[in-house]
């Protein structure tokens, strides 16, 4: 591999430096770096950040490819500045045996963008009954220390007990899609002032809190992790916070949405608004920004949720829930934290490069950007505002809630290994 010399950057938003890549190692870092032979980009005014990890992604493939596939969805992510995603498990067939697990996992290395680390599903076929094959996920090629149903909740407080003990034997994490299903059936945005005017079907925040208590109390009981999935309400930030004060193993995400839109966009009855857990309150995004930026959530993950066109574009009631996030979520963070003064960039590398990586044990993702560290790293024109269009995605899918929308930032290179992904926001 030629030598890469990246002059001038701000590596985390601090001073410029000079950042010099050999093969798939960064070998330098300081001022006034020169090597013979070396391609030179020129990063003068640009933000330096290790390679953004994604705890939370789902690729669809096996089973659904005309909403994503491993190959689109990495490319997706790259050009997000992702070197590492997370695959949710429900795919077709459910990711739930060692089999299909390695699938996932050979076809992100088959491919290259990033690195594709599969998460294997809680229970047999997401159905909540019996205990998939954690152990067999854990030993297979694909090494999965992730595990949830996510879509679904693990609602039956024995089953994740024997979930939580199950992972707790090789250091596993169990990450739980919080929502009680009774009462939220029928369920088709926030329950609240606006649902009611709208006469639409309220997901309480009570059904999402109310399982975040009983998890973290059960993680507890069996000394072991818990992770929380697209924490959204303003009473589940102060459960967690509880849990934390008390030295439970807990450890939360925030979506990049959640953090900026508000259930009153529901009045325009556009499908693409509609979201699990769904958008909440004004009063919970701001609790959930001052819980990013004091460390109660830990972590932002996008639940990217690509859907074809004809799965949103229709009538509200019928319409898919999720939204597709990879390639909007840093500018999404900058507007939302950096832009506010709530994080700085080097909070943001934390809460979406390092701690992902450290909650999923993501080998050589999250790391410092100094020498003899890999060369996983992300290019981002902090200067720059742009129109959100989705006809220019590296995504299969379009459903963004972003179109049209000027958001601040853009992802300019990403290295993967020292293998540029991204050049000049274009893919490789």
């Amino acid at each position: 591999m030629s030598k890469i010399l990246i002059r001038g950057a701000k590596v985390l938003g601090g001073e410029p430096q000079d950042v010099l890549i050999d093969g798939a190692t960064i070998s330098e870092v300081g001022a006034g770096l020169s090597a013979e032979g070396a391609e030179v980009i020129e990063a003068a005014g640009q933000v330096l950040l290790p390679g953004l990890v994604d705890l939370h992604t789902h690729l669809r493939e096996p089973g659904r490819e005309d909403s994503e596939t491993v190959l689109t969805g990495t490319r997706a992510a790259a050009s997000g500045g992702f070197t590492a995603v997370f695959a949710m498990a429900n795919t077709f067939p459910v990711a739930d045996t060692a089999g299909v697990v390695e699938q996932v996992w050979r076809l992100g290395r088959e491919h290259g963008y990033c690195d594709v680390q599969p998460i294997g599903a809680v229970t047999v076929g997401l159905e909540g009954r019996k205990l998939a094959e954690l152990g067999a996920m854990h030993e297979s090629a694909a090494g999965v220390t992730v595990f949830s149903d996510d879509g679904k909740c693990v609602d039956d407080a024995v089953i994740m007990r024997r979930a939580l003990e199950y992972v707790k034997a090789f250091g596993g994490v169990v990450a739980q899609h919080a929502q009680e299903p009774r009462l939220t059936e029928g369920a088709q945005m926030n329950e609240g002032i606006v649902s009611s005017e709208l006469g639409l079907g309220g997901w309480p925040a009570v059904a999402e809190e109310s399982i975040i208590a009983r998890d973290v109390l059960l993680a507890e009981h069996v000394g072991s992790r818990v992770h929380i999935c697209h924490l959204s309400t303003a009473g589940s930030v102060e459960i967690v916070r509880w849990a934390k004060s008390r030295g439970i193993d807990v450890t939360a995400e925030v979506t990049p949405h959640h953090l900026l839109l508000t259930d009153e966009l529901v009045r325009t009855y556009n499908p693409v608004y509609k979201v699990n857990p769904p958008l909440r309150t004004e009063r919970d995004v701001i609790a959930l920004r001052e819980a990013l930026a004091d460390g109660t959530i830990d972590i932002v993950a996008t639940d990217h949720a690509p859907h074809p066109h004809e799965d949103k574009d229709c009538e509200w009631a019928a319409a898919a829930m999720g939204m597709v996030g990879l390639e909007t979520a840093l500018s999404v963070v900058q507007e939302t934290m950096v832009d506010t003064g709530l994080l700085t960039w080097a909070g943001v590398a934390e809460r979406m490069s390092v701690k992902p990586a450290a909650i999923g044990q993501a080998e050589g993702h999250g790391r410092p950007v100094s020498a003899g560290e890999p060369a996983n790293l992300t290019l981002v024109d902090t200067a720059y505002r742009g129109s959100v269009d989705p006809a220019g995605f590296a995504s299969r899918s379009r459903n963004t809630p972003y179109e049209g929308r000027e958001l601040p930032g853009r992802v300019t290179h990403t290295w993967l290994r020292g293998k540029a992904t991204l050049v000049d926001g274009k893919l490789t």
